[in-house]
């Protein structure tokens, strides 16, 4: 699908910063993730932002601000929508930053930052080399992969004679957070209470329901933390708040930074991904056919749905006065990486709309890039990989139930309930 649109379709006359050229000056809410479709493929529409034709540099300015201030996005910001230029903000951190990054705890007056996403290099690196070895590749073959198996397994089996489930409700959204508070020692019974304060504070645009949910997970993870300290286990928030950074103990601030930024990011992202994943399965057959004829297929598959699906449109800040792409950016100026439009730019990938499992050199950015990739980036591909691989061994072919509705949201909000159905082998 060639969404219709044009730039002077989007192009708005709103007030803007004065260094702003005005024909830049556009109103990209269509393409955050906010408007829904049933399109197969959901991210279609924004295909041509990628365009040569498209300028380099957009300054993304909607009517009316909103509550994304408080997670960096400010009243306006330039949005890059080509590869090449994404490379550039996540990689040049001289002149991109990501400092205060996914503050939302100021809201409450909270003065922690959100560990290590919120952090500029050269201090990033030791945060991030404290916490890696929890999430690295190694470590999660021999730690995690057999409890990830044997909850997907569990979880399959105890839907694969019903013939039908609701995928994203009862599958996606229970599946990796099951891991996550795993890997945490997080106690199973604050499962829904998690969701329900993580969907208040991304997803629920009210002040009050923000503050009242992060007031209440704060309180939760700081009595956690302090449980954890006093009676040490072999879970990872036990590890972080009793472990050293640089020879010393954390501090308070960077212990709950930490252990705040990973609840954060643990719950929802994943979810997303596997809920989009199975619609386009179920929309688009051929795709179930190919995987479970060549199960070899499936890693390039876990690839593929994740560059043609990307949940998050990823935010920095300028660090400095500079020019790009003859434009003027100033220090403190909001730049959005629109990764709906760079994870299809046909100047990096043949065929772009194109789902090819047998895709090589496919470097999305769906994890974004950079020092700040994605920390749960290999353990969310193991946790798609051995989902597929578990899936095709006990379900047969699936398809959407029968007047369900499959409008989604291109972006994390994506999908609340997709019921699938199967036919029972006698």
């Amino acid at each position: 699908m060639q969404d219709r649109r044009t730039l002077d379709s989007i192009r708005v006359d709103h007030p803007a910063p004065p260094h702003v050229p005005k024909d830049r000056v556009v109103d990209m809410a269509f393409a955050m993730g906010g408007v829904p479709n049933d399109l197969v493929d959901p991210y279609a529409p924004f295909e041509w932002l990628a365009g040569p034709e498209i300028p380099r540099l957009l300054y993304n300015m909607p009517p009316q601000a909103g509550l994304g201030a408080v997670a960096g996005t400010g009243n306006g910001n330039w949005v890059v929508t080509h590869y090449q230029d994404i490379d550039r903000v996540y990689t040049d951190n001289e002149c991109f930053s990501n400092l205060g990054a996914a503050a939302f705890q100021l809201l409450i007056g909270e003065t922690f930052r959100s560990i290590p996403l919120g952090v500029d290099p050269p201090e990033h690196s030791k945060y991030r080399m404290y916490l890696m070895p929890y999430f690295s590749p190694a470590r999660i073959s021999r730690d995690l992969e057999p409890r990830i198996r044997e909850v997907v397994v569990e979880m399959i089996e105890a839907i694969a004679d019903k013939g039908e489930a609701d995928i994203a409700w009862d599958f996606a959204r229970v599946y990796p957070v099951r891991i996550f508070m795993g890997l945490m020692g997080f106690p199973a019974p604050m499962f829904e209470q998690f969701l329900d304060w993580e969907w208040d504070i991304l997803h629920s645009n009210s002040l009050e329901k923000m503050q009242a949910a992060l007031r209440g997970v704060l309180q939760f993870l700081r009595g956690f933390m302090a449980e954890k300290e006093a009676n040490p286990d072999e879970h990872l928030v036990s590890a972080i708040v009793n472990g050293r950074i640089d020879g010393r103990a954390p501090t308070e601030e960077e212990k709950i930074g930490m252990v705040w930024f990973l609840w954060l990011g643990g719950l929802d992202t994943v979810a997303a991904t596997i809920s989009q994943m199975f619609r386009r399965m179920a929309l688009q057959p051929e795709i179930q056919h190919q995987l479970r004829g060549h199960p070899e297929l499936i890693n390039g598959a876990v690839e593929e749905f994740l560059r043609t699906q990307p949940i998050l449109s990823s935010v920095r800040t300028a660090a400095k006065d500079f020019e790009w792409h003859g434009v003027h950016i100033k220090k403190g100026d909001g730049i959005s990486c629109l990764i709906p439009a760079g994870n299809f730019d046909a100047a990096r990938f043949e065929n772009p709309r194109l789902f090819d499992p047998a895709r090589t050199g496919n470097r999305h950015f769906t994890f974004v890039a950079g020092i700040h990739v994605c920390l749960g980036a290999h353990l969310a591909r193991r946790e798609l990989r051995l989902l597929l691989e578990e899936w095709f061994r006990r379900i047969p072919e699936f398809r959407v139930k029968p007047g369900a509705d499959t409008t989604v949201y291109p972006g994390l909000l994506s999908i609340r309930n997709l019921p699938l159905v199967w036919d029972l082998t006698t």
